[in-house]
């Protein structure tokens, strides 16, 4: 009888999770981020107006293409470093060491 109340449960508790997550994404009010609810109200608040970035990341695709250099950056120096980091222990004798 435990196993089937356990399963029960979950089944409760994932199909309630996937319906509030359906009921977020059909909402039709957008979330104000960060920008929009804090930085703009101060810059009001104290008499500026809020200014376009100097790199719009907002347009296109230019978020995702930054992202994608740090990865491939990251990625080859975790490649080109992966003996030192994971291999290579203090006691072993480095081929570079005279």
């Amino acid at each position: 009888m435990i196993p089937r109340a356990k399963k029960f449960f979950f089944c409760l508790i994932l199909a309630g999770t996937l319906l509030m997550g359906v009921r977020f994404a059909l909402a039709e009010s957008k979330w104000a981020g960060v920008d929009e609810s804090v930085v703009e109200k101060i810059a009001e608040e104290n008499g500026r107006k809020a200014w376009t970035p100097l790199i719009n990341t907002d347009q296109g695709d230019l978020l995702l293409f930054v992202f994608l250099l740090a990865g491939t950056a990251g990625g080859f120096m975790l490649g080109f470093f992966w003996r030192k980091l994971f291999c290579e222990t203090d006691a072993a004798p480095s081929r570079h060491a005279r």
